[in-house]
């Protein structure tokens, strides 16, 4: 899958949206409804009423990219439907589109490097 890198930042709209929109009328809604840039580089995540459905919307540096993904069976682990953005690491977006619960995907902690070795 071609997808985005560690560095990446995901923002995710709680509230369903019309899947009829595309490109455009979503990218309204990210200035609009969530109040950012839809050409910052931000992954942003559209969710549909039914739970098996996922838009992905981001700007590559040379233009707007739409990704649509259908699941066959099963649903996704959306967050609670309301009002906000829920703001994600690539990990968990890898976790959610991999149909997993990406609330259990957390940082790596730092680890410091030992000084001397044994």
């Amino acid at each position: 899958m071609i997808g985005p890198s560690g560095a990446v930042r995901v923002m995710m709209a709680t509230r369903p949206v019309d899947f009829r929109k595309g490109m455009d009328r979503l990218a309204a809604l990210v200035q609009d409804a969530m109040g950012a840039d839809p050409f910052s580089g931000t992954v942003y995540v559209f969710r549909l009423n039914r739970a098996d459905r996922a838009k992905l919307l981001f700007w590559d540096g040379s233009g707007v990219i739409l990704a649509t993904k259908r699941l066959e069976a099963g649903q996704f682990c959306w967050p609670k439907i309301e009002d906000g953005v829920v703001r994600l690491t690539a990990a968990q977006l890898a976790a959610l589109l991999e149909r997993l619960d990406w609330k259990r995907v957390h940082v790596a902690r730092t680890v410091i490097a030992p000084a001397l070795a044994g």
